[in-house]
């Protein structure tokens, strides 16, 4: 019912085929869509590159987000080699592991600073980056969780640096709403990916969360994936400022 022809989509964040950025970058190839894909460091590049060549990405590049002459050479290539960009999708978190999972009292400074710059901070970065190239009915998105709006078991500060991602969305979508740019946020409900194998006891909240979800099933990222293509789409040209739950309706219960 939509398409994505045409469109060029910048996605940061994949890290493996388990990865709710590889989900998006699929769905997006699949409509359409003409990608480009960053990879965080030579450690992650033999890991992400192959996927990046199998989703036929004309551009693949390094980005560590705490280095600014990376986002400068990202956005640099994808001005020489496209000229615009209609789609960027943020996916990408980290806290320091004795901070992520101690008590949000006992945070380090350092540890929330560096959580609230890789998780937050970037994501307003990137946006700053790409408005420029971004022509009217453009779309930015980020991936929050749950524990942005209620306490979850083991999120820790995570939860407070998700609640200001969240908070920046609906920021941006209000300031960059004039030109035609909309801003999400996506709000799956738990996965089995890389990054949330670093919570504590996180296989016993997949459980728990499957069982009280209304439909008991966990979102995949493929259904992700398929609702930030919609959100890229001219069908959602109208749609910004939101925080969508992807989580087979586990946010409505009590």
């Amino acid at each position: 019912m939509f398409s994505l022809a045409g469109k060029k989509a910048l996605v940061v964040g994949i890290a493996n085929r388990e990865s709710i950025a590889y989900g998006c970058a699929k769905a997006f190839r699949e409509l359409g869509a003409d990608l480009a894909i960053t990879y965080l460091n030579d450690k992650a590049e033999p890991h992400v590159r192959p996927i990046a060549e199998e989703l036929g990405a004309q551009i693949t590049l390094p980005l560590d987000v705490r280095q600014d002459g990376q986002f400068a050479q990202l956005f640099d290539t994808i001005r020489q080699q496209w000229g615009q960009v209609d789609i960027c999708l943020h996916s990408i978190a980290f806290c320091p592991k004795d901070d992520l999972h101690g008590r949000v009292v006992d945070c380090s400074r350092k540890g929330f600073s560096t959580a609230m710059d890789i998780s937050v901070n970037s994501f307003i970065r990137m946006v700053r980056r790409a408005e420029p190239l971004m022509p009217p009915g453009s779309t930015c998105m980020t991936v929050s969780f749950f524990g942005a709006e209620k306490v979850v078991a083991n999120y820790n500060i995570m939860g407070p640096v998700k609640a200001a991602l969240e908070a920046v969305t609906r920021y941006m979508a209000v300031e960059l709403g004039e030109k035609g740019i909309s801003v999400h946020a996506l709000s799956p409900g738990p996965l089995k990916t890389r990054a949330a194998s670093g919570i504590s006891h996180f296989d016993e909240l997949l459980n728990q969360t499957a069982e009280r979800t209304p439909m008991h099933q966990l979102a995949t990222i493929d259904d992700v994936g398929a609702y930030a293509a919609f959100l890229a789409s001219q069908q959602a040209i109208r749609v910004t400022g939101g925080i969508h739950h992807i989580d087979g309706g586990y946010h409505v219960m009590g």
